[in-house]
């Protein structure tokens, strides 16, 4: 259960994160919001049967290189970016679940 949170809580970004592809078996943090580091794990979205190319498209995230994409919480909750997933149906819905992604340290 514990994964499943990191997990999610690596899926929502702050809005000066930029977003990187991460394969299974990998991290990546995102430690620039006040609101505490975010991190994504790319083992508990395959074990999800997240697909690479659900996130990696052109309408999403076009390109697997940091940098190509800024990524807010305003296009999350707007059900862009991880909010297409990340909206209560099939993930949890990141508006009034900060903590699930955001953990300070």
């Amino acid at each position: 259960m514990q994964k499943l949170v990191i997990l999610i809580v690596t899926i929502l970004f702050v809005s000066s994160a930029v977003a990187l592809a991460v394969p299974g078996k990998k991290t990546l943090e995102f430690d620039k919001s006040p609101m505490g580091v975010v991190t994504f794990d790319g083992t508990i979205h395959k074990e999800a049967g997240v697909k690479c190319k659900e996130c990696h498209n052109k309408d999403m995230f076009p390109k697997m290189k940091q940098g190509t994409v800024k990524i807010t919480m305003d296009e999350i909750y707007a059900s862009k970016q991880c909010g297409v997933c990340h909206n209560g149906g099939r993930a949890f819905d990141a508006k009034g679940n900060c903590g699930r992604c955001h953990v300070k340290k």
